[in-house]
């Protein structure tokens, strides 16, 4: 099997998927494509189930217009890059407002699914989104300590470069504001400037 038959393939399995109990289906997958980027997103929120793909609400908007501003516009994006995430199911609402944070069994069972995508993609680029996306692979107690930098790195034997996004919720006022702001603009220009970026028209 070839590698894009074989993504298809994973996905398919991914999409019948129903270890977590208290997650919520459907599970939400990007497109099925062999790409050199991948981007890891936190986990979809409750809109994404009906829409059936991820960042197709809010926070996406705000991601997407991120990325139009290095030249990728939405379309070119999800065509070409790989969006997967640290769970991939609704984890419902939070009594306290907000959603669920997906529980460490539950990141450990879906980590199954991302960890066979990096073997088959054998990815340059990981962009973690987000703090839970982010603390899978590089230690994180604050954002200031990994927005804005590029990190060489091995994830499942795999050698790539990291390069971390803030989670563009309308709730986070982290991204507007001072150092955010300006650490946001730099880690746009550091994905820019990456050679696997450059690839995407």
């Amino acid at each position: 099997m070839n590698k894009i038959a074989l993504l298809t393939s994973h996905q398919k399995a991914l999409s019948q998927c129903r270890l977590c109990p208290d997650m919520i289906p459907p599970v939400i997958t990007g497109n099925a494509v062999l790409s050199e980027i991948l981007l890891i997103g936190q986990a979809p929120g409750d809109k994404e189930g009906g829409l059936g793909r991820p960042f197709a609400w809010t926070a996406g908007k705000t991601l997407f217009k991120w990325f139009d501003s290095i030249g990728v516009n939405e379309q070119i994006f999800r065509q070409q890059v790989y969006m997967s995430a640290v769970c991939r199911c609704f984890p419902g609402k939070n009594p306290k407002g907000g959603d669920r944070v997906p529980n460490k069994n539950e990141i450990a069972t879906c980590s199954r699914w991302i960890n066979e995508e990096i073997t088959l993609l054998q990815p340059k680029l990981i962009i973690p989104v987000g703090k839970l996306a982010i603390s899978q692979y590089l230690p994180v107690s604050k954002l200031v300590d990994v927005i804005g930098k590029q990190m060489r790195t091995k994830v499942n034997g795999v050698e790539l470069d990291m390069i971390p996004l803030p989670h563009p919720s309308g709730a986070s006022t982290w991204h507007r504001m001072a150092p955010g702001k300006e650490l946001l603009s730099q880690a746009l220009i550091l994905i820019a400037q990456h050679a696997s970026w450059k690839k995407l028209k």
